[in-house]
């Protein structure tokens, strides 16, 4: 990365437009410098997504239309472009991208980091100062647990986007620097029950009001240790920022570790209890008919997402130890097992009406026995596997995240100014 100053970058997400336009209003009052960018998704299924830039006295609107049918491709094209020639205005001093409420902030910034324009990423250019994420207190409890899809809240990120609602809000507060609370819940355990479930799933981010915050105060609040848009690793510690463990308001976490692999077809039938009176399943699996594969669990509300987070390090096709991060060699180190290697699950379940207990049992029943342990891997080869399609493929024009399951589509928009 280069010694040259970088512009300071803002993202805000969240699921409620109202505060979160008013949030990044506030950023743009606090200083001349200030552009803010919105993108709006509205109307995606139309072929199009609205793109407002307000940067002093210039207020323009543009209408994107969609490449490929994707959304992600016309958002790469478009934002990180745009990001470059933001950073090289010299009256830009901080730049504010207010996400649509479908949009999750850690794609944006893995974009920021792995994508070329040119050649070279944009987070050579803008610095992230925080990551930040509107919660409406009166409904985020219930679309964190509930399982209504981005469909049927007319809220899609592309035509073909089936995440529930829950997967985008959970996803919006884990990879938040702070959280900051708008409006007021509708009673008192349901505002106990709501601060319970984050200090579990966003332990390091401070909760502020927007009632009563100003940009500075905010900016301040970011912790020393924040992510400030680092995309997460997969194969990194599943439990940061020390959550309480202990129970709240019915709220608790269950850490599940087990060294010997699952046995695909228990494993299957055991996931039906991630999607009842849990709030969020992430973490690492290894399947015994797929030996060299780390599977990425995650589940939110009713929504849940399986898929390959790349070869384990002990794999033949793995990477080389020093081409992995400090983190990575550092839990493998402590949980290498001579026959194994660096294979283990390791599941974080979040629950809320659930019973931790069952879950476990089930997932414990869900592991090889002794007697198939001894079959050995020829064996296991043979088992039933019903995750042996679940694998996503990209776009044509797609170069996949690396260690990510999901992967984001590239083409290349087309737009026309609607600016009055």
């Amino acid at each position: 990365m280069t010694d040259k100053h970088r512009v300071p970058l803002v993202l805000i997400s969240g699921l409620s437009p109202g505060p979160v336009a008013h949030l990044a209003e506030r950023f743009r009052a606090a200083g001349r410098g200030t552009t803010v960018v919105h993108y709006d998704l509205r109307n995606i299924g139309a072929g199009i997504v609205h793109r407002r830039l307000q940067a002093g006295p210039r207020d323009q609107l543009v209408t994107l239309e969609l490449d490929h049918g994707c959304v992600s491709c016309t958002l790469r094209h478009d934002l990180l472009p745009l990001l470059r020639g933001l950073a090289a205005t010299p009256a830009v001093e901080r730049i504010v991208v207010r996400l649509d409420e479908a949009m999750e902030p850690e794609r944006v910034c893995w974009e920021l980091h792995h994508v070329l324009v040119g050649d070279r990423p944009v987070i050579e250019d803008v610095e992230v100062e925080a990551v930040v994420t509107v919660v409406d207190a009166a409904s985020w409890l219930a679309d964190a647990t509930g399982d209504d899809t981005l469909e049927e809240r007319g809220l899609r990120g592309a035509p073909d986007d089936e995440r529930t609602l829950a997967q985008v809000a959970l996803a919006q507060v884990e990879f938040a620097d702070v959280l900051v609370f708008a409006g007021s819940a509708p009673d008192a355990w349901t505002a106990a029950k709501t601060g319970a479930v984050l200090e579990r799933v966003a332990p390091s981010a401070p909760l502020l009001e927007l009632s009563g915050v100003d940009t500075a105060t905010l900016l301040a609040a970011v912790p020393p240790h924040a992510r400030r848009g680092e995309p997460a690793d997969p194969h990194g510690a599943l439990l940061s920022g020390e959550p309480p463990l202990h129970a709240d308001c019915g709220v608790s976490v269950l850490t599940f570790t087990a060294q010997r692999p699952f046995h695909p077809q228990r494993l299957h039938e055991a996931i039906d209890l991630l999607l009842d009176g849990v709030v969020r399943t992430r973490g690492r699996a290894w399947v015994a008919s797929q030996p060299d594969v780390a599977f990425w669990v995650e589940s939110a509300g009713g929504g849940l997402g399986i898929g390959h987070a790349g070869p384990w390090l002990d794999s033949a096709d793995g990477p080389a130890w020093e081409d992995v991060s400090a983190e990575r060699r550092t839990l493998a180190s402590l949980r290498w097992d001579p026959v194994w290697g660096d294979r283990a699950q390791e599941l974080v379940i979040v629950t809320h009406l659930a019973e931790p207990a069952e879950i476990e049992a089930a997932l414990r029943a869900a592991l090889l026995t002794d007697a198939e342990l001894a079959e050995g891997r020829q064996a296991w080869a043979r088992y039933p596997d019903p995750f042996g399609s679940w694998h996503e493929e990209p776009c044509e024009d797609t170069d996949p995240a690396p260690d990510r399951f999901d992967v984001f589509d590239v083409g290349a928009p087309s737009g026309k100014d609607d600016t009055p």
